[in-house]
């Protein structure tokens, strides 16, 4: 009977170290990893996405965090190249022993990366990518708050083809995956319509070379041009293509990166389209945007853009995924929490169910006009 009891002990001694020592959690740690573009061409995105989880989950742990534990978000600089996150993911993973991956910023470094996160059953969570890989076939490891490039390129030929009557459409894009993914977008939206792109310019990741782009689309003479880049190189591409006489409407992914696509456009931006995933960073009426403005104001933010709302939005969707397993945090409780998922962040609501991983597929609309990014109705 002795050796009975002492043999439940030992197990009973085990499953709890287990529950307690689960990679990358303590009883009072929850240790996330962030790999992301900090600096160069793409800055802008990366830093975006870090400080906006960093003000909410700073909210989260001074209010004791969740059951008990407080998040440690652990991130580094990938600088938007692939290689450099697979060396960071491998360091996450191997040395500091993160539960999950949060808020990685791009299609070709989600791509280098995914194959370590379902290796070794880490968490892929909200990734700054609108990649149809990451969303179909249904990726136990991954969840999207944003939507699709295919739900962005949707409403971008809609609008085009029904408020504007343009045809003729063409695309400015990264020689990369990024580019192919919102290619492919484009090309399921104009089948439906039975349209084909007209004309193709390409640039090569992180520089601002599109005059090859350029010189390509003003030969093929679209009526509208859907660009596929990040900021730097989509600033660029405007500036030149306006002053070699491109007569046609631009428009622009959410993935851009609105507020730096604008500081580097300058005048040039007037007029210019972009599709977003989340609300106006600016438009206090919605809850969520009133609660992401505070947090971001005690964290001594001056400014607020589209990027740090989806990374304080991912954030609290985060957070609230953790309240269901409590104490008893897995990998498996986690996932569990993530398919039961239907709320209401305050006006963004995201949804997730064991074969849908797309947590929104809503689209906003805007224009670019006096500096500005205004809604379209």
């Amino acid at each position: 009977m002795m050796q009975k009891k002492i043999g439940c002990l030992l197990l009973a001694m085990a499953l709890g170290a287990e529950v307690a020592n689960a990679e990358g959690v303590t009883d009072t740690e929850i240790k996330l990893g962030m790999s992301n573009a900090l600096s160069g061409a793409s800055a802008a995105l990366g830093t975006g996405m870090k400080s906006g989880a960093t003000a909410f989950f700073t909210k989260l742990n001074a209010a004791g965090g969740v059951a008990g534990r407080k998040i440690n978000l652990v991130s580094y600089d990938d600088t938007y190249e692939p290689a450099k996150a697979v060396e960071n993911t491998k360091k996450l993973i191997e040395t500091d022993k993160v539960f999950a991956l949060f808020g990685y910023v791009g299609t070709p470094t989600s791509t280098a990366v995914l194959p370590l996160a379902g290796k070794n059953k880490v968490p892929y969570f909200a990734p700054f990518s609108g990649a149809e890989f990451l969303r179909n076939p249904v990726n136990p490891m991954v969840y999207n708050i944003r939507s699709s490039y295919f739900d962005e390129t949707e409403a971008q030929v809609e609008f085009l083809t029904t408020k504007l009557s343009v045809k003729k459409i063409g695309i400015f894009m990264q020689d990369d995956a990024y580019g192919a993914a919102g290619e492919s977008g484009l090309l399921r939206a104009l089948k439906k319509r039975n349209l084909q792109i007209t004309g193709k310019g390409k640039y090569a990741r992180n520089t601002v070379d599109v005059a090859g782009g350029v010189k390509e689309l003003k030969m093929a003479a679209p009526e509208a041009i859907v660009m596929v880049g990040s900021y730097k190189a989509c600033a660029e591409f405007v500036k030149q293509a306006k002053a070699s006489g491109v007569k046609a409407v631009f428009l622009n992914l959410s993935f851009v990166g609105t507020s730096a696509f604008i500081s580097e456009v300058g005048n040039d931006g007037e007029g210019v389209y972009i599709t977003q995933v989340v609300p106006s960073p600016w438009d206090t009426s919605i809850p969520v945007v009133k609660e992401y403005q505070a947090d971001m104001k005690a964290q001594g933010a001056t400014s607020y853009d589209y990027t740090s709302l989806e990374g304080y939005i991912a954030a609290k969707a985060f957070g609230e995924a953790l309240k269901g397993p409590g104490k008893s945090l897995t990998v498996e409780s986690l996932l569990s929490s993530f398919n039961g998922m239907n709320i209401d962040l305050g006006g963004f609501s995201v949804r997730f169910s064991p074969t849908d991983h797309a947590g929104s597929k809503k689209v906003w609309l805007t224009i670019v006009k006096g500096g500005k990014a205004e809604a379209v109705n």
